[in-house]
């Protein structure tokens, strides 16, 4: 058996192993393992801007950036004795050591794991109770176009500056944008969450064909404003990192006079070290401007006392007091359909399940025969009929595609059918372990 390439690179005063140096991550692109690791080590300063002293959620691809990832909270228990982990405490009231980086070799020793992207918590591990970042993210909903995007953003910098905060654009390296802002370290996890949850409100209410805070995808339209994102245990992918897109797309912090004229699809792997190199970081100063809150809050509790009280929380969270019901309104039950004693309930949307697959490419497979045996229905549907969801499972994400059946006629409905094909995630999984099942996670922002 032959023995596996190595190469040694050395940085921040350590030497890092980089395996399989010539494995290729991005097919399309041609880049491998260590365009990847030089990339990171180019931007090192830049991007330890976003992450330095935070705890990560290893986002593995193994495999390369066309295959699914999994997720390891838990830091390797083979590492080298200069990494360093602290010990976090999630909803479900389960603990695990994560990897803390804080410099250039720690950085691209992560990287060598086959962490593409970087997902660090929006607190520091000195603290790990009170963020100091308020993340908005900004999901693009099927049939949304980049300058929605790009107006939604605007909006929410219009309103964080009413505020008193400054908001930091970047592209997302997807189909999305994120804006960050700086708070003093006062608030808990909750409170953030219901100061964003306000702020999407507010742009909703702003520009309401365009925006939405609503959780259900049922229910979506244009650019969600993904308020749950500043839960506790979520992250986002920080600033400069690379995304697992054909092209290597970055991440990438921009000025605000950027934003209404910028293209995702310009900063890439190849180009994002000679803007960083030519024009500097735009988030550079971003720890030098937190702010507060307060201002936030007061509009939340506005709009309680208007009658908008919480939103829906990810599934994996216990019932939140004041929360809506944590049903689908497709699946919700109608009180003035429902028959005595028969259990039954009435759709608000004819919702169905046409796929469950372990591969995203054999879900959209599944789609395609379902339009085969069903032609005259699938001509009805328009783009956001069609939801496509990244799942994320025990330890890797799965694709789930559901259809909106509410532009075919009730009389030309077929019966749901068992999904095609019907992967289980869980299956083998211990029953009944509570918190087994985890929150869905998205892949086009």
């Amino acid at each position: 058996m032959g023995q596996v390439r190595q190469t040694v690179l050395g940085i921040a005063g350590r030497e890092v192993v980089i395996t399989n140096p010539d494995k290729v991550i991005f097919p399309e692109a041609g880049h491998t393992k260590l365009d990847l690791v030089k990339y990171y080590a180019a931007v090192a300063e830049a991007a330890l801007r976003g992450i330095a002293a935070r705890p990560l959620v290893l986002k593995r691809y193994v495999n390369g950036a066309e295959r699914e990832p999994f997720f390891q909270k838990r830091a390797p228990e083979q590492r080298p004795e200069w990494v360093e982990t602290v010990e976090l405490r999630f909803p479900s009231g389960r603990t695990a050591r994560e990897i803390v980086v804080r410099d250039a070799a720690q950085l691209l020793w992560i990287v060598n794991l086959g962490c593409i992207d970087l997902n660090p918590h929006p607190v520091r591990a000195d603290d790990l109770e009170h963020p100091d970042e308020l993340r908005v993210d900004l999901d693009p909903g099927p049939g949304t176009s980049w300058d929605d995007v790009r107006r939604v953003a605007l909006i929410v910098r219009d309103v964080l500056d009413e505020h008193r905060l400054r908001g930091w654009p970047k592209t997302s390296g997807s189909r999305g944008m994120h804006i960050y802002v700086r708070i003093h370290r006062r608030w808990s996890f909750d409170q953030v969450r219901r100061a964003t949850l306000a702020l999407a409100r507010e742009v909703e209410r702003r520009a309401p064909g365009q925006a939405t805070s609503k959780w259900w995808k049922e229910e979506r339209h244009g650019v969600f404003l993904d308020y749950n994102q500043n839960a506790k245990d979520r992250t986002v992918a920080s600033a400069w990192s690379v995304r697992p897109t054909p092209d290597a797309r970055v991440s990438t912090p921009l000025e605000w006079d950027e934003v209404a004229g910028c293209d995702p699809a310009a900063f890439t792997l190849v180009t994002a070290p000679a803007r960083l190199a030519e024009r500097g970081d735009a988030s550079a100063a971003i720890d030098a401007t937190p702010g507060s809150l307060d201002s936030l809050l007061e509009l939340s509790a506005a709009q309680d006392a208007a009658g908008l009280g919480d939103a829906p929380w990810p599934p994996h969270y216990t019932k939140q007091r004041g929360e809506p019901p944590r049903v689908a309104p497709s699946r919700r039950a109608s009180a003035n359909a429902k028959t005595k004693g028969s259990g039954r309930r009435q759709s608000t949307q004819p919702l169905i399940t046409v796929a469950k697959a372990e591969h995203k490419e054999d879900a959209l497979a599944g789609l395609e025969r379902w339009k085969a045996r069903h032609p005259e229905a699938a001509a009805r549907l328009q783009v956001d009929d069609v939801l496509v969801d990244s799942m994320r499972g025990r330890s890797s994400t799965w694709t789930r595609i559901r259809i909106n059946l509410r532009h075919v006629p009730e009389s030309e409905r077929s019966a749901e059918e068992p999904p095609d094909p019907d992967y289980d995630p869980w299956r083998g999984s211990e029953p009944g372990r509570p918190g087994e099942r985890a929150p869905k996670t998205r892949s086009s922002s």
